[in-house]
C-alpha cells in the first residue's frame, strides 16, 4: 500500500510539472505578445481615448438639443402674471390692480425644447483638426508600442534559448567531470596520483554544479518574464529551436528613414500643436451661432395648452478677456516650438543610435566568428589533452584546465550568438 501511494504521488508530480511546462516557438511568442500583452492593451485604450476626444469635436458641426420640463407655484406678482400670459388664459379681470399686486397662487408647467446650431466657429474647426491629428498620432504610437513589445519578446525568447544552451553546456561539463573524477579516484586508490589531484577535481565539480544551479534559476527567471510579456503566469517555457546564428543582411540595403511610426507620430503631434496655435489666434475672431426653442405651457402637469417658439442668431466676439486669450496664444506658440525641437532632437538621436547599432552589428558578427574559432580550438586542445592523459603524458590538472577553457569558450560563443542575433533584431526595429 505504501508503494502504491508513492507511485501515485510521483505520477501527480509528473503530470503537474508537465502542465506547467509549455513548449513554444518564437513565432508563437511574437504573435501572442501583440494580442495578450497588457502594455499593448493599454496603448490601444489610449488610442481609443484619443479617438473619443476627436469624436467630441463633432460638436463644431452638429446641433445641441435639450428638453426640459419645469413646474412652479408662485404668488409673485410678475411671475404669476407672466405665467398666465404664457398659458394664454389672461382675462380682463386679471388686470384688476388688486389682483396684479396681490395675486392668488398660480401654477405653471413649462416644457421647452432648445436647439443650438453652430454656424461659424474658426477656433473650434482648428481644434477639431488638432484632435484628429492627435488621434492619428496615438494610432501610430500604438503600433510602435506593439513593435517594441515584439522586439522585447524576441529578446526574451533568445535569452531563454541562451539559458537552455548554458544549462546543456554545464550539464555536459558536469557529466565529463564526474567521469573524470571516477577515473582519478581509481588512480588514487591504486596509488598512481596524489590526494590533491582528487581534491582539484572535486572543487571543479562543485563549481560547475553551482554554475548549473544558477543557470537553471535563470531559466525560471526568463520564463517568468516571458510569462509577464504574454500575460500568462506560472509557466515554464521551453524553446522549440536552439540559438543559431542569424544570416547577416546586406548593410547597404539597411538605411535610416523618418517614415518610422514613432517619428511619424511625433510629426502628427507637432502638427496638432500647430493647429492649436492657429486655433488660439482664431479665438479673436467672432463666432456665429443659430438658436431656437419651442415652449409649451399649461396649469396642469405635462399638458400643452399654449405653445410658442423663438428663433434667432447670435454673433459674439470676445474683444478682451483679461489677457486670457493672449496668454493662451503665447502658450500654444511655445508648445508648438517645443514639439518641433523635440522632434528634431528625437530624429537626431535615432539617427545616431542607428549608426551605432550598425557598427555594433559588425563587431558582434566578428565576435561570433572569433568565439567560434576559439571554441573549435578549445575542443581540439581538450581532445588532445585527454588522449595524452590516458597515455600518462599529461597531468589531471591539465585536463581540468583544458575542460574549463572549453566550457568557457562554449558559453562565450552562445553569448556572442545572442548578442549578434539581438543586435540584428534591434537594427530591424530601428529601421521599421
Amino acid at each position: 500500500m505504501k508503494r502504491i501511494s508513492i507511485i501515485v504521488l510521483l505520477l501527480i508530480t509528473y503530470f503537474g510539472a508537465a502542465q506547467d511546462t509549455l513548449v513554444i516557438s518564437k513565432e508563437e511568442v511574437l504573435q501572442r505578445i501583440v494580442e495578450e500583452n497588457l502594455q499593448a492593451k493599454i496603448a490601444e485604450k489610449d488610442f481609443l481615448s484619443a479617438r473619443a476626444d476627436y469624436r467630441q469635436s463633432n460638436a463644431v458641426y452638429l446641433p445641441q438639443i435639450s428638453v426640459s420640463h419645469t413646474a412652479i407655484s408662485t404668488t409673485n406678482p410678475l411671475m404669476a402674471f407672466g405665467s398666465k400670459l404664457n398659458q394664454e388664459i389672461l382675462t380682463q379681470a386679471d388686470f384688476n390692480p388688486a389682483l396684479l399686486n396681490d395675486p392668488v397662487r398660480t401654477e405653471n408647467f413649462a416644457t421647452q425644447i432648445d436647439v443650438l446650431q453652430p454656424i461659424l466657429n474658426f477656433d473650434g474647426l482648428l481644434e477639431r483638426r488638432a484632435a484628429k491629428l492627435k488621434s492619428e498620432a496615438m494610432a501610430l504610437q500604438t503600433e510602435r508600442t506593439k513593435e517594441y513589445l515584439t522586439l522585447e519578446g524576441a529578446k526574451a525568447y533568445m535569452q531563454l534559448q541562451l539559458s537552455y544552451q548554458a544549462v546543456s553546456t554545464l550539464e555536459k561539463a558536469k557529466e565529463t567531470l564526474e567521469a573524470h573524477y571516477t577515473i582519478v579516484q581509481d588512480y588514487f586508490d591504486q596509488g598512481m596520483v596524489q590526494k590533491s589531484d582528487v581534491l582539484k577535481v572535486e572543487v571543479k565539480l562543485n563549481e560547475v554544479t553551482n554554475q548549473l544551479a544558477f543557470a537553471q534559476s535563470g531559466i525560471k527567471n526568463i520564463s517568468d518574464y516571458l510569462g509577464f510579456l504574454l500575460n500568462e503566469k506560472g509557466k515554464r517555457y521551453v524553446p522549440t529551436e536552439e540559438l543559431l546564428v542569424k544570416a547577416p543582411e546586406n548593410q547597404a540595403d539597411i538605411t535610416f528613414s523618418e517614415s518610422r511610426k514613432d517619428i511619424q507620430a511625433l510629426q502628427k503631434a507637432m502638427d496638432a500643436r500647430h493647429k492649436m496655435y492657429q486655433s488660439s489666434k482664431m479665438s479673436f475672431m467672432p463666432r456665429l451661432n443659430a438658436f431656437a426653442n419651442y415652449q409649451m405651457y399649461d396649469d396642469q402637469l405635462f399638458q400643452t395648452g399654449a405653445k410658442g417658439y423663438l428663433v434667432g442668431a447670435q454673433l459674439s466676439w470676445d474683444v478682451f478677456k483679461g489677457y486670457q486669450n493672449i496668454g493662451k496664444k503665447q502658450k500654444a506658440k511655445m508648445e508648438y516650438q517645443k514639439a518641433s525641437i523635440e522632434k528634431e532632437h528625437y530624429v537626431s538621436k535615432s539617427q545616431m543610435e542607428f549608426n551605432s547599432t550598425q557598427r555594433t552589428l559588425v563587431d558582434a558578427y566578428n565576435k561570433v566568428e572569433l568565439f567560434r574559432l576559439a571554441k573549435e580550438q578549445a575542443q581540439e586542445v581538450y581532445r588532445i589533452t585527454q588522449d595524452r592523459y590516458r597515455q600518462g603524458l599529461e597531468r589531471s590538472a591539465d585536463v581540468l584546465e583544458a575542460q574549463t577553457e572549453l566550457m568557457a569558450k562554449e558559453l562565450s560563443y552562445s553569448q556572442a550568438l545572442f548578442e549578434y542575433n539581438f543586435t540584428q533584431h534591434y537594427l530591424e526595429f530601428l529601421t521599421k
